[in-house]
């Protein structure tokens, strides 16, 4: 297993890196890059575990991330299961790629906004086809036509107002992830994003991790800012969330799809975490697609 800090050098005719990747399915464990990265998921749909939050992703998704957020999309079993090719196109980038000073520039004042607003996490809410198309077209540029392309690019998402532009976690500044807890966090997801319909158990955690069970509570929550079943219910709800907006099913069949045996169960963490019943948020979710994208769960 590779460790949680990945490097990405530029190619060696460009200050600046595109990188596309066909696989069956994502196998990057929970890292963090020295530089930028602007995101299209071209193909794929399961849970982004980023910064201490986690979302549902989906094709056409666009993420944006500073140097130093940790991030891992993990696919959904059923997409490793069906087949399909798990496409993604990434640009990594230096903040001074064109020099310690460039985006300090007055011109591009609204740019330099953008890459702090990465530290955080972003996610575009409503990504237009002709920002995916600007991925697959820096693929086949080369020297200045892809600098001028990536310039426009960011300045296209900078000029996006804060309701099409998501930050995914606000407490990001909290996040104390470690060169050294990359084996062990991305064990404990992928062990959770494997078996949260089921059951999950903090003692088969605690032995991926290699450590006791109360060695790997007071670790999990002191990485995480939670604790481990906290974070099972936190996946969980993220789960039900999508099925709320994409199945036309009963409450209580959702409740067990996600890993509830007890329905009053459910309701009560899902409003503890959203805000919101389950009930609510269906009828609700018309609303959301007009005015924002799907909401990322808040912390607790």
């Amino acid at each position: 297993m590779k460790s949680i800090f990945q490097y990405q050098p530029s190619s060696s005719d460009l200050s600046f890196s595109v990188k596309e990747y066909h696989q069956p399915y994502f196998t990057s464990p929970y890292h963090f890059h020295d530089c930028y990265e602007v995101i299209l998921i071209a193909k794929s749909y399961g849970k982004l575990y980023a910064g201490t939050k986690v979302m549902n992703f989906n094709d056409g998704d666009i993420f944006m991330f500073a140097p130093g957020f940790p991030h891992c999309f993990y696919n959904d079993p059923s997409f490793a299961a069906s087949g399909e090719t798990a496409h993604a196109i990434v640009i990594f980038f230096h903040e001074d790629f064109m020099g310690a000073d460039f985006f300090s520039k007055p011109e591009l004042a609204k740019i330099k906004e953008l890459l702090l607003l990465a530290r955080n996490g972003i996610k575009l809410n409503h990504p237009l086809n002709r920002q995916r198309a600007f991925f697959k077209q820096l693929t086949h540029q080369k020297k200045m036509s892809a600098f001028l392309m990536l310039l426009d690019l960011l300045h296209q998402l900078s000029g996006l107002s804060k309701k099409e532009l998501h930050t995914i976690d606000q407490d990001s500044s909290k996040i104390k992830i470690t060169s050294g807890d990359g084996d062990k966090l991305d064990a404990v997801f992928q062990y959770v994003l494997e078996n949260f319909k089921d059951s999950v158990s903090s003692k088969k955690a605690a032995t991926l991790a290699h450590l006791n069970e109360a060695a790997f509570c007071r670790y999990f929550k002191k990485r995480t800012e939670r604790t481990f079943s906290q974070f099972v219910n936190y996946v969980r709800v993220t789960h039900a969330t999508q099925l709320l907006m994409k199945k036309n099913w009963s409450i209580s069949n959702i409740c067990y799809e996600c890993g509830y045996g007890n329905i009053s169960y459910f309701n009560r963490e899902f409003k503890a975490i959203m805000g919101m019943t389950p009930m609510a948020y269906k009828k609700s979710f018309s609303l959301l697609t007009e005015t924002d994208a799907e909401p990322v769960l808040q912390a607790f």
